[in-house]
């Protein structure tokens, strides 16, 4: 027995004589990386005299040595929230200092010509990926995710032949994706997520067959996704959060995760997907899917587990006998135009399964759902506007070129009409102040311009040449197709006579009166047919004509978005009657019944407080709104009166901003002339605006309500206070404390900061405002992630 021992500590030295002992050639290339990296206190125990580094090693670093040469370096730094932008410049301690240089660290790593795998997050690296990184020739695995890289993915990386693994997750890196003429023939795993990628996907990507799994989520790309199904190894899949369009595409047969949530896509779900039989997760929420047929074989799938199709457009009866797979553990199917009675293996009486249905038009459980003629006007919609049978494509250029030729000598003749007739001089000339021409087309894409363009097959022309352009736009509709296909169905805007609004508010008694703010009285009515509406009384000065008037109530009639307060109509009193001093116009809202979001973040009822979840899901959706007004039409709306107060919540807790886009009828243009200044026109304020009294209602969300009774010492002082735990547990509300996770937390904390930064050039753009609220969301909401791969697991 001693013998034994004896020999078994024997062979345990001589192998950790055999892994520790590393060349001092090795040795130094690791204190060289040391330094470059700029002293980590991760690193700081490299320093302990004697030290083996291949043998000890810490949660956070690792390096691992075969015959005395380093195979593997593994190094994570702190995790830090991701900044909403950056601009290729270093920032410490954000990022390393201004003498970190990429190309230096790639350089020192090749001289490791063993080097296998390498890891190095969260550590503050920035600047372009080299072209030269190829020269890491021996390389397997490479992760160099959170970290600050930019610029494009080089195509060089195909050279690396042995790379299996390609994490860089969590950079700015941006540009197209990359079109690797020579793909790599031996990488399994591909992760690119939250970058700014944009642009379509290429067609070499179908080349990449060694792929097992790929996450494009959380980047801006677009474009049609191409067909997948050669993809053989292919079993794990995440694009959500992009740009793409057009249908889904075809899928590998051995395929087990899919999510392409929060994308463009439209049409019905490929029948192939019935194919599918290894599939156990399938995202498909937040698109524009419109047909329930697919419904009926996913559910059915044997190995399916998670199914998700909410917030789409499924329209239809669902079938009262449908076939459910065993494993099915999680379906969602609300928010979308569903109609008839929820199936028997989908109701609450199956054990061990969960079925989301709100929002729709069944009959089951009708206290969460719309009523009927809600799904029917968007069923009849989607039959008008489904395309009809292809012909000819010579023919539909010279239908479409005939078209064309006959707009634009319309046009021409108009001009010469206004130029010649149109009189100058008048008030009426100028319906839109020259602010709104000189910066309407400013700011925009080709892309959008052209869009924008697209005349429609009937136009109103107002006024004259000088505001044709500007008018054109409006009159086009330039709006995006999210929100067209999110306002399917709600009613159209149309005039009130003032005796309609009487009888609805009973002469406008005090009964009636909802409250009176800085833009008026708010009265809440009932009409004839029973509708429920919210009354605005404003007092407009005469310096508008009434067509002039009509012509703005017309553009702010336009915005259509789920997430704001749907116009219904408007009425002029005195209209076409010459009376002096001011006009007064009564705008009419739908009416959201369940109350303001700062009055439920007051709320201290258990059963009614808003969660951390439900708070990021209310943020969204009014960032979204935002994000429409300033991008979604031409030129855009921007202050919009962005108060806490001012979002108001239906039934279902779907927040909608309301007092939006206000100024374009009751701005305060005397008070603009005597501050000296040029005439700002409505479009032309600050965005800044709205970024920063969103900072605002973030911090609400944060802190509570009570914020907004403290003076600014709180924003100056306190709010340094949440960048650590201690202050976070004495100032955050413990409603949020103890619904959140702290990444999630985290993420939102660094937005607030940066939206109500004093400094307006440091703030975000909307764009990232909602990037960063969705990916908070998202965290929040991932319930069981591998921390190596990032991967969602399905639970058994």
């Amino acid at each position: 027995m001693a013998r034994f021992i004896l020999s078994l500590l024997l062979s345990w030295s001589f192998l950790i004589w055999g892994t520790q002992q590393l060349q001092s050639s090795q040795t130094q290339v690791l204190l060289q990386l040391r330094k470059q990296l700029e002293y980590p206190k991760q690193l700081d125990y490299w320093e302990n005299p004697g030290i083996d580094l291949c043998f000890a090693s810490t949660p956070q670093v690792n390096i691992t040595c075969q015959d005395s040469i380093v195979v593997e370096i593994n190094i994570y730094g702190d995790a830090n929230t991701r900044p909403p932008s950056f601009h290729g410049f270093p920032s410490p301690p954000q990022t390393l200092s201004g003498n970190f240089s990429m190309d230096s660290l790639v350089a020192t790593l090749s001289r490791l010509n063993s080097l296998r795998a390498l890891t190095l997050v969260s550590l503050g690296i920035w600047g372009p990926i080299p072209v030269k990184i190829h020269r890491l020739h021996s390389l397997e695995s490479l992760d160099l995710s959170w970290n600050f890289l930019f610029g494009s993915v080089p195509v060089t990386f195909p050279r690396i032949l042995s790379l299996q693994v390609l994490k860089l997750d969590g950079n700015f890196l941006n540009g197209t994706f990359p079109d690797w003429i020579n793909p790599f023939s031996n990488l399994t795993s591909l992760s690119l997520r939250a970058n700014r990628l944009e642009g379509p996907l290429p067609n070499s990507l179908q080349k990449l067959t060694s792929l097992t799994d790929i996450n494009l989520s959380n980047n801006v790309i677009n474009g049609k996704l191409m067909d997948l199904s050669g993809l053989s190894r292919l079993y794990w899949m995440d694009l959500s959060n992009n740009k793409l369009d057009s249908g889904l595409p075809s899928l590998p047969k051995g395929i087990a995760t899919v999510v392409l949530s929060n994308n463009s896509f439209s049409g019905r779900i490929p029948e192939q997907y019935g194919k599918l039989r290894q599939l156990q997760q399938l995202d498909l929420s937040f698109n524009a899917l419109t047909e329930v047929a697919g419904i009926v074989v996913l559910v059915a799938l044997p190995d399916m587990a998670l199914l998700n199709l909410g917030s789409n457009m499924l329209t239809g009866l669902l079938p009262s006998r449908l076939s459910c797979g065993s494993k099915l553990q999680l379906v969602d199917i609300s928010n979308n135009r569903l109609k008839g009675v929820l199936p028997s293996c989908l109701s609450s009486n199956v054990k061990n399964r969960t079925v989301r249905f709100g929002g729709n038009c069944l009959a089951t459980d009708p206290k969460h759902q719309h009523p009927e003629a809600y799904c029917a006007s968007a069923a009849i919609i989607q039959e008008k506007t489904k395309p009809q049978e292809k012909k000819s494509v010579g023919v539909l250029i010279g239908v479409i070129g005939g078209i064309a030729v006959v707009v634009v000598l319309l046009a021409v003749g108009f001009l010469v009409f206004c130029r010649q007739y149109c009189p100058r001089g008048t008030s009426e000339q100028h319906l839109l102040h020259k602010a709104v021409h000189d910066n309407s087309v400013t700011g925009y894409t080709a892309e959008i311009l052209t869009s924008a363009s697209t005349l429609p097959n009937s136009i109103q022309l107002f006024g004259c040449r000088e505001t044709f352009s500007s008018i054109t736009f409006y009159s086009t509709g330039y709006i995006s197709d999210a929100a067209k296909l999110g306002v399917q169905g709600s009613p159209a805007h149309r005039p009130f006579s003032l005796d309609e609004l009487k009888a609805s508010t009973n002469n406008f008694d005090s009964s009636a009166l909802m409250g009176q703010g800085s833009t008026g009285k708010i009265y809440k009515g009932r009409l004839d047919n029973g509708t429920q509406v919210a009354i605005r009384c404003l007092v407009v000065s005469k310096k508008y004509t009434i067509r002039n008037l009509k012509l703005r109530l017309d553009l702010l009639a336009k915005l259509r978005h789920p997430h704001l307060v749907c116009f219904l109509g408007h009425c002029i009193e005195n209209e076409g009657k010459e009376v002096s001093g001011a006009n007064n116009v009564y705008l009419i809202y739908e009416y959201v019944p369940n109350g303001d979001y700062r009055a439920h973040l007051s709320e201290t009822n258990p059963d009614k407080v808003l969660k951390w979840s439900d708070r990021l899901a209310i943020l969204i959706g009014i960032a979204k709104a935002v994000h429409f007004l300033h991008t979604g039409v031409i030129p855009g709306f921007y202050s919009n009166r962005l108060k806490a107060n001012n979002i108001l919540l239906n039934e279902h807790r779907i927040g909608k901003l309301s007092d939006y886009g206000l100024s374009v009828v009751a701005q305060d243009i005397e008070k603009d002339e005597e501050k000296g200044g040029a005439m700002r026109s409505w479009h032309a304020k600050s965005l800044d605006d709205d970024i920063y009294s969103f900072g605002i209602i973030l911090l609400e969300s944060l802190v509570g309500p009570s914020v907004r009774a403290r003076n600014e010492s709180f924003l100056l002082n306190e709010m340094v206070s949440l960048g650590n735990p201690d202050g976070q547990r004495r100032v955050v509300d413990p409603i949020v404390l103890a619904s959140c996770s702290q990444e999630s937390l985290s993420i939102a904390i660094s937005l607030t900061i940066n939206c109500i930064s004093p400094e307006s050039s440091t703030r975000p753009s909307f764009e990232d405002v909602l990037w960063n609220l969705q990916y908070a969301a998202q965290v929040q909401a991932t319930p069981n992630v591998d921390p190596k791969t990032g991967k969602t697991l399905v639970s058994p």
